[in-house]
């Protein structure tokens, strides 16, 4: 039985099959392994992919890029703020969700970010299908390890909305672990791997302990400030420069001609991978003016030397914060299209010279054949459960917080469980009141590095006897697949209140 694996990117996205015992990626109907993750709204239509990416030029208002960023998020989080800023299109508030307004046709439209998500995922399912002549629901989807509850369900949806039986949502590191068979032989003894994804607009570095066929996330760290398309406009400013120097206009400030380059500093880019120059054509960029320009490899790396420095600081503190140094990692794996480019990798393999670096599946590729080995396991299996997780979740992916009122009245949060606890994990805490209260409140919330706690359960204790003061004991427990138990108990009178918090999957 034939089933999938998709990788859904910020920038791209990658689907894989499973079939009589391999896993295989497959190209869409340009020709391409990987389809970028844009959606063009016209009048009668919408078009997803390249054409829908080179098209932006000119219809930059009505086309979605990196949804991935605002799925399941509110209008307020800081991510969709981040996103309303970058993106051409314009991203309104609608009942305190960020819609897409889209005026393509004889009235405005609002587009809800899953729906967007949603062509893209039937995107996938018609390559897939093409390349099997026949329809295939059964799917792995590849989820970042830092995703929420919230924004985990909302890719699930999306991909069930496109036709997607979803058997499984799989941490990408995970995934492209699967892809090298990495921890499948159960003899092969504990040893430590690094992960190191460079996407298009963000960098992930994980490093897991591998023992036998478990995996342990020991640390992980994102950064969306850095991403291949920080190479991509660091190329394009460049060409901007060349076109002011030979034709003495400065075309920096004008968005259409920018975008223009963009897309010709990214083909260069990947060109760029392979080859020792590359040839830049932009027809028509300013007044009419055709410009080309040859870049080489040598003169890209001094342009990006910054942003690759950059690529890879985070992997020293990374190691030293899971208490390792590179001697201790036994293999590298590299995903994201821009872990392609070979000085990055030249730089990376400089700091762990005695390692393996696995690189032979392409990097842009490997999470989406992780993902459709995990897909041909699980259709193998009976009475499998949907929402079960593949890889167990050995540490917390986020900070777990109580939200308590001081003297003052003051908000005071307090960090019981720091994002990378190892799981199991339980912590005691005592909440204090005056005596004069008849109840306690105890709220419980969820933190990423770069949002707003996320309020996940509330507690209340009524008919507290007067009293000097209230002191509660309050013990929270992670377990390993992620779910947190919360319980309360007033030490006066030992009743306890308990509140069980599913897993953010």
């Amino acid at each position: 039985m034939a089933a999938i694996g998709v990788h859904f990117g910020y920038t791209c996205a990658c689907v894989a099959i499973f079939k009589d015992g391999r896993a295989d990626v497959v190209a869409n109907d340009a020709g391409d392994r990987v389809t970028p993750a844009v959606v063009a709204y016209r009048d009668t239509e919408q078009i997803v992919g390249i054409a829908a990416k080179q098209g932006r030029v000119r219809n930059a208002a009505n086309t979605v890029v990196k949804v991935k960023q605002v799925l399941g998020r509110s209008f307020s989080d800081q991510e969709t703020q981040a996103h309303k800023i970058q993106t051409k299109c314009q991203v309104v508030n609608r009942d305190e969700k960020p819609y897409y307004e889209i005026t393509a046709g004889d009235h405005a439209e609002y587009v809800a970010p899953e729906d967007s998500a949603k062509l893209i995922f039937h995107k996938m399912k018609e390559t897939a299908q093409s390349a099997l002549g026949s329809d295939v629901t059964e799917a792995v989807i590849t989820v970042p390890f830092e995703f929420g509850h919230a924004q985990k369900h909302a890719l699930r949806e999306a991909a069930e909305a496109a036709g997607f039986h979803v058997l499984r949502l799989i941490h990408e590191p995970a995934a492209a672990l699967l892809a090298y068979n990495i921890g499948q032989d159960s003899s092969s003894g504990k040893s430590h791997v690094l992960v190191y994804k460079l996407g298009g607009t963000s960098l992930s570095v994980t490093v897991l302990q591998v023992n036998g066929g478990m995996f342990r996330v020991l640390n992980t760290h994102t950064d969306h400030s850095i991403g291949g398309e920080s190479f991509t406009q660091a190329l394009a400013q460049h060409l901007a420069a060349e076109f002011k120097r030979t034709f003495k206009h400065d075309v920096s400030s004008n968005v259409r001609a920018m975008l223009k380059l963009m897309n010709g500093a990214d083909m260069a880019k990947h060109s760029l991978s392979s080859l020792g120059s590359a040839n830049c054509f932009v027809d028509s960029l300013h007044d009419g003016i055709d410009f080309e320009c040859n870049v080489s490899r040598a003169r890209f790396e001094l342009l990006c030397s910054s942003l690759f420095n950059k690529s890879i600081q985070p992997i020293r503190a990374l190691l030293e914060e899971a208490g390792l140094s590179a001697s201790n990692i036994n293999k590298v794996v590299l995903c994201g299209g821009s872990a392609r480019i070979p000085r990055l990798q030249q730089l990376i393999h400089d700091m762990f010279p005695d390692v393996e670096l696995l690189s032979s599946a392409p990097p842009d590729e490997v999470i989406a054949v992780g993902a459709a080995l995990e897909a041909g396991l699980l259709v193998g299996k009976d009475g499998l459960v949907p929402e079960e997780e593949s890889v167990t979740v050995d540490v917390s992916a986020t900070d777990i917080l109580v939200k308590e009122v001081d003297e003052s009245g003051a908000e005071v949060f307090t960090v019981l469980l720091p994002s990378g606890t190892p799981l199991p994990a339980r912590r005691h805490h005592t909440l204090s009141g005056g005596g004069n209260l008849s109840s306690l409140c105890l709220e419980v919330y969820q933190r990423f590095v770069t949002q707003q706690p996320e309020k996940l359960a509330k507690i209340v204790l009524k008919d507290l006897q007067p009293r000097e003061n209230h002191d509660i004991d309050t013990v929270v427990t992670m377990k390993r697949d992620g779910s947190v138990n919360v319980s309360c108990v007033e030490q006066s009178t030992g009743r306890p209140q308990v509140v069980t918090i599913a897993a953010t999957s």
